[in-house]
């Protein structure tokens, strides 16, 4: 059986903090943490949103 290289990260807003979005991503392809420009509802617009671990 193929070992389970995809791990779930968080995607959490760069100005207010909040943790709006999860996903999962390939840890063996991609080593750096991913930023991606996504809808913050708190903030009611686009913002910068960084890679956290979640637990």
């Amino acid at each position: 059986m193929a070992s389970n290289t995809r791990i779930k990260i968080g995607l959490k807003c760069s100005e207010c903090g909040d943790i709006n979005y999860t996903t999962t991503k390939n840890s063996k392809k991609t080593t750096d943490k991913i930023e991606l420009k996504k809808y913050c509802p708190r903030l009611k617009k686009h913002t910068v949103h960084k890679e956290t671990k979640l637990k």
